[in-house]
């Protein structure tokens, strides 16, 4: 059974991903309700530590990982974010992350794998330098490393794009069908390639490039996780409804009266935006989709507002904001996941996480295959 660490663990969607045959030997968040709802899913075993990632120490981490999982705090690397990048207090825990990396490996126990997830800004973020900058870790660390853009669209009904760096130690044999010689669509896109090419020295002799396949088509959309009768929040009055729909461009009402036409139940997400009206004046404004998947989930205290959802079925219109348990499957973690009781606490950690079924792409196609490969110098040791 592989072992593995998770940092940043919050709710444990990248252990969910990786599945019952894996081995979680510790887990860290700093956030004490996450850690309450990790221990309300994954039980009271002694292996998650909740604490700043700078608490860590070498004797907190039992036994020999085979993967190190992090998926690091996203907020100064994205897009409504500062613009910090890695300079920023949160998404700069990525420094003390990589400091317990380095006291594994100096000590012998060095991970076969290293994984990390963050958003599509992290490519761009101080012209490129803070990937640059991730990328030369690996390689210092005696890491290859490949970069890949996979948007949890493909397994469920949500946008969300974000971006893996996947790394293998320089002992562990790479089969070469796991490997493809040039970059390939749709997992390396052009912003990423883009960024590959502004690495340079050993960060870019290091670079390889996964080779994975697509998944089969998604037979799910936005509609089908929809509730009728959810928990923690209320449908809106007529009164509300119509004063959200007064809130849109004529371009997005337009959008309302296509889906009133299109003889089936409809569901839309909608963010609301401040943006600048024909004479200049900022007003805040409705943004509806109707393309059968959610706009991306982010945390209630990001730059964006929650999601409401509006549904039309004919000349009905109904409107709430969405709930958390429809938050959770468009991440793709079952309905027995365990949610924290209050809406924020729940919205902030679906809202953090990483698509389980991205994970369980990435384990299936990446992870498994390789550490069914033995280490170059075991095998000259046989």
């Amino acid at each position: 059974m592989p072992k593995f660490y998770e940092f940043f663990a919050g709710g444990g969607m990248a252990r969910a991903g990786l599945g019952p045959d894996w081995n979680c030997l510790f887990a860290n968040d700093f956030d004490h309700k996450k850690g309450l709802a990790y221990q309300a899913n994954w039980g009271t075993g002694g292996e998650l530590k909740v604490g700043d990632v700078n608490s860590v120490a070498l004797a907190d981490l039992p036994g020999h990982a085979d993967l190190v999982w992090g998926s690091f705090p996203c907020q100064d690397l994205s897009l409504a974010g500062g613009g910090a990048g890695l300079r920023g207090k949160r998404s700069g825990t990525f420094y003390p992350f990589w400091n317990v990396l380095k006291d594994l490996i100096a000590s012998g126990r060095a991970p076969k794998l290293i994984a990390l997830e963050n958003v599509l800004g992290t490519l761009t973020s101080h012209g490129g330098k803070d990937f640059e900058a991730i990328c030369q870790t690996f390689a210092d660390a005696g890491y290859k490393y490949g970069a890949l853009v996979i948007n949890a669209a493909l397994f469920v009904p949500q946008s969300r794009p974000r971006l893996f760096v996947i790394g293998v130690h320089n002992d562990v044999e790479i089969d070469p069908g796991l490997l493809t010689p040039e970059p390939l669509e749709p997992f390396h896109t052009k912003g990423l390639c883009k960024a590959m090419e502004g690495l340079s020295g050993t960060a870019r002799e290091n670079v390889i490039w996964w080779n994975i396949p697509t998944p089969c088509h998604r037979n799910s959309t936005f509609a089908d996780l929809v509730e009728e009768n959810p928990t923690g929040v209320i449908w809106h009055t007529p009164a509300e409804t119509k004063k959200l729909l007064a809130m849109m461009s004529a371009t997005n009402l337009a959008k309302v009266n296509a889906a009133k036409r299109a003889e089936r139940r409809m569901v839309g997400g909608i963010y609301k935006r401040t943006r600048r009206d024909e004479n200049g004046i900022k007003v805040q404004r409705a943004e509806v989709r109707f393309d059968d998947i959610a706009g991306c989930l982010r945390t209630p205290a990001g730059g964006s507002s929650r999601q409401t959802i509006v549904v039309i079925d004919g000349s009905a219109i109904r409107s709430r904001l969405i709930s958390t348990r429809e938050t959770a499957r468009l991440m793709g973690l079952p309905d027995h996941y365990k949610l924290p009781r209050n809406y924020n606490e729940a919205y902030h950690l679906t809202g953090d996480g990483v698509a389980v079924p991205v994970v369980r792409h990435l384990a299936h196609h990446i992870f498994e295959p390789l550490l069914c490969v033995k280490a170059v110098e075991n095998q000259e040791a046989a």
